[in-house]
């Protein structure tokens, strides 16, 4: 039976994962604790927070149908939130998200998504991949320590752009146009609190230089939690800054927060701060998925289409089908 690594255990890997496993022994290696990426959740009791992905909409019928199964099973539900804009301190546009066009989101938290999706794969965690190699027409995956993972028929990367440029073989057809592709970065500042923090709203998209994202993470379905406050920074600031002292970092998101909301934030029982590097991309003009037909070799990912779940799952979609009829 062929056999299939999948790099990245993001919903683009978990997506073509799915696909593919009847049609071929597939692997996932995913360098983090737990599958998710983007969509993962950061727990530190009571508190925790969805500080990657906020919600995801579905416009494709091919990405409704997916998600149908966790919608019937009570795994994504529609988060009916009370969003509003802001610009120059002040509230520009209000107005209540309803079942007329759903925000989704995973319940009870943003990675049960992925958790539902990796149930019945066999995917390992905590392994970094270092490195894949050709090797007797198969290619022989490496960890970051040069320990062999095995041989596999068919490599998918599942990883941003920015990574896969480091482990992509410089003679694989579409390297040059990978190398070339740079996603933006963002900073998700949590804010986790024993009291209750009243917005007057439950999320808003900020026009700011510093900020672009406010929520509160405990107004979503099912989060059962005390006040979680969830601000992301905006792509353009986070690149400019991305490689500064994550300290003075927060704590200039933290006083533009305090300023921009006008409310008391001060003293949170909970404060930190994640730096996603690969966190978001603009609309490309590029191949939904790219593959290497003659060695066997592909890639996949939002960043192939629009910084979007729906983009991840599209592209992945795309990519498992394409190889399918290949196998």
């Amino acid at each position: 039976m062929t056999k299939i690594a999948i790099i990245g255990g993001g919903l683009a890997g978990l997506t073509a994962a799915n696909i593919l496993k009847d049609h071929a022994q597939v692997t996932v290696f995913e360098k983090s604790r737990g599958v998710s990426g983007r969509m993962s959740t950061r727990y530190a009791d009571p508190y925790y927070f969805d500080h990657g992905t906020q919600y995801f909409t579905a416009k494709s019928e091919q990405f409704k149908e997916f998600l149908k199964p966790m919608i019937d099973n009570g795994i994504v539900k529609n988060w009916q939130a009370n969003f509003v804009e802001i610009k120059d301190y002040k509230i520009i546009n209000q107005k209540l998200w309803d079942n007329q066009f759903e925000h989704y989101v995973g319940t009870p938290k943003m990675n049960a998504v992925a958790q539902y999706l990796a149930q019945d794969l066999q995917v390992h965690l905590n392994t970094r991949i270092g490195s894949v190699t050709s090797l007797d027409n198969q290619w022989l995956v490496n960890d970051e320590n040069h320990n062999p993972l095995g041989k596999y028929d068919w490599i998918i990367f599942a990883i941003p752009s920015d990574q896969l440029s480091e482990l992509l073989p410089q003679n694989i057809s579409f390297y040059d146009q990978i190398s070339s592709i740079k996603m933006n970065g963002c900073f998700s500042l949590m804010l986790g609190y024993d009291k209750s923090i009243n917005l007057g709203f439950d999320a808003a998209l900020v026009h700011d230089d510093i900020i672009s994202w406010v929520s509160l993470n405990s107004s979503k379905p099912e989060r059962n939690t005390p006040s979680c406050l969830l601000i992301h920074s905006s792509n353009q600031w986070a690149d400019n800054h991305i490689n500064n002292n994550r300290e003075e970092i927060l704590e200039i998101i933290f006083e533009r927060a305090k300023k921009i909301l006008n409310i008391d934030l001060d003293n949170p029982q909970y404060k930190t701060l994640h730096t996603w590097r690969y966190a978001n991309i603009q609309k490309q003009n590029i191949p939904n998925y790219f593959i290497d037909i003659n060695q066997n070799i592909s890639a996949c990912g939002d960043w192939c289409i629009k910084g979007r779940v729906e983009s991840a799952f599209t592209s992945a979609f795309m990519l498992a089908n394409k190889i399918t009829n290949v196998l």
